[in-house]
């Protein structure tokens, strides 16, 4: 390849990463729901003819991007190529071929150029309903979860189909934000669109097939030269994390080769009969994110990239369900794929691998409803993202109340009191929650939050790490546990739906990351800071 070929290619490049990310800004402008405008809860990318991503917004989490890259080719196959026109667009929420569970909802829209199909946008985002039992592990199949969209056109050829949004507006409790964000999503595909359009008028290119010949030779090349920082061979680990009723254990044996990686799940758990199992896809989605920031962090995510990582697992086990096994909540567990896959690599790259953090998200979807029969009030449903500590880095502390794995963000206290009656009494980094070590774990938080305005919780827990805390690494203490209980000392169960009352508020503290290396070894200096910085006591 000539120079100035070479230089062209990385011009537009950086002119389409450009245009995913103001795909993705689209979306968190028009979104309706908190948990996309707010948390960052989203994916969006741009995919070649054949629906290969090719690039990605850097906004968005790893459970909807990686997903989402190989959603694109089951919207191809269920449209029917011959059936893919100018100005469609189409949906999905289906668990098995979108990111995992019914709530987030995936947008594909293609992308014609000089009557050429040359391409697709894609886009996902999680919302706030989908009927059924709500957002919460309680159902013993995915029937009740809510509604499920198959692979249809939510446009074809420029008209809405309005039977299709009827359908959906009549199945769900918050109808106006679930409506207004599909609507969004479509809109930030058709900006990603026009400008992808503009961009090869430009530059006068007939369609992405060089530029994406030549970001993904470059992507595969870089990320097998990554690779070789791990020698050929197999490497295990097993981790036990709380479950719904019972604990669960999580096993993996990666298998590198000069041809990639494999991860399989044999020795993990059967399924749950609630919903925290997890689709394959889901726990692929977060393995290779994992062996991608520990390798190779700089490098762009496409389908090169995440081509060389592979998994497999038994049927029956948690981290591979299957149609109708329910998954409301199947982050719960597949977010701690990262830490585990991570784990089976940390004695070989001790100077890469961080210990155990949080992991899972603790998310709370609040029903407020009427506390009395006398006084009539509309019902509202409440989205919250919150996080632990993550855990200690080979040189640095852990990073406190943030989502590692996941990258979503917590909505503001203020943006979620405006969407509905709850006040959020305290929100406050948790004393002595990050383990102790050379490096201390990134530490919890404690949040405070009750009804108000004569309403009271329905409230659907989803909560981790409460039994099993973060563990530590090379000498390093366990993160400090989660705890869930009322103001007046009740326990609070950590999973499934229980009321919290008018007049009670529910605490929450959120587990810490663990401890990397001898705590004996941590600089005074390190130490007269936490102190003063009220981090520990």
């Amino acid at each position: 390849m000539s120079i100035n070929r070479e230089l062209h290619n990385q011009v537009m490049w950086n002119r389409l990463i450009s245009v995913v990310e103001e795909q993705a800004l689209t979306l968190v402008r028009t979104a309706f729901s908190t948990s996309v405008r707010e948390a960052g809860d989203l994916s969006a990318g741009v995919f070649d003819s054949t629906g290969r991503m090719v690039a990605q917004a850097v906004t968005g989490t790893p459970g909807h991007v990686n997903t989402m890259a190989a959603a694109v080719g089951h919207f191809i196959n269920d449209i029917g190529p011959e059936r893919i026109y100018p100005g469609d667009v189409y949906i999905t929420n289906d668990p098995w071929k979108g990111t995992g569970h019914l709530h987030d909802i995936t947008v594909t829209t293609p992308v014609f150029h000089r009557d050429e199909l040359i391409g697709f946008f894609a886009s996902t985002a999680h919302v706030v309903d989908v009927g059924g039992r709500g957002y919460g592990p309680e159902a013993k199949e995915v029937y009740e979860e809510g509604i499920r969209i198959p692979i249809l056109k939510w446009t074809e050829r420029g008209v809405l189909n309005n039977d299709l949004v009827t359908m959906v507006r009549w199945n769900v409790r918050e109808a106006d934000q679930v409506i207004g964000d599909i609507h969004g999503l479509a809109a930030c595909n058709e900006t990603g669109r026009r400008r992808l359009l503009a961009m090869l008028d430009e530059f006068d290119l007939p369609n992405l097939d060089d530029l994406a010949g030549f970001i993904f030779e470059r992507t595969h090349s870089a990320t097998m030269k990554a690779l070789e920082n791990v020698p050929a061979g197999t490497y295990t680990n097993t981790m036990t994390v709380d479950g719904y009723a019972d604990e669960v254990t999580l096993a993996v044996m990666i298998t590198v080769t000069d041809e990639g990686m494999h991860a399989d799940f044999t020795g993990t758990s059967p399924l749950s009969s609630h919903g925290v199992n997890v689709p394959l896809g889901y726990a692929e989605a977060y393995f290779t994110y994992g062996m991608l920031v520990a390798l190779a962090p700089e490098l762009p995510n496409n389908f090169a990239s995440l081509a060389p990582f592979t998994v497999s697992a038994p049927p029956g086990v948690i981290l591979n369900a299957h149609h109708p096994n329910p998954v409301a909540v199947r982050h719960v567990i597949g977010h701690f794929v990262t830490d585990l896959t991570m784990g089976a690599l940390a004695e070989t790259l001790p100077d890469v691998i961080p210990a155990e953090g949080a992991g899972a998200l603790w998310n709370f979807q609040a029903s407020a409803r009427q506390a009395s029969a006398d006084d009539p009030k509309p019902p509202i449903e409440i989205l919250m993202f919150n996080s632990g500590g993550s855990g200690a880095r080979p040189a640095l502390d852990g990073i406190t109340a943030t989502a590692f794995p996941s990258g979503v963000r917590t909505m503001s206290a203020e943006a979620t009191e405006q969407i509905g009656p709850i006040i959020i009494w305290r929100k406050e980094i948790r004393e002595n929650s990050g383990g102790y070590g050379k490096y201390r774990g990134g530490m919890g938080q404690i949040l405070e939050i009750g009804p108000t305005d004569g309403y009271q919780f329905e409230f659907s827990a989803m909560f981790d790490r409460v039994a099993n805390p973060a563990r530590g690494r090379h000498g390093g203490g366990e993160g400090a546990p989660g705890a869930v209980y009322l103001d007046d000392g009740t326990p609070f169960p950590t999973k499934g739906k229980k009321t919290v009352p008018a007049d009670r508020h529910l605490i929450m503290e959120l587990p810490g990351g663990g401890g990397f290396g001898d705590p004996a070894e941590r600089a005074p200096e390190d130490l007269e800071n936490g102190r003063q910085q009220g981090y520990v006591s």
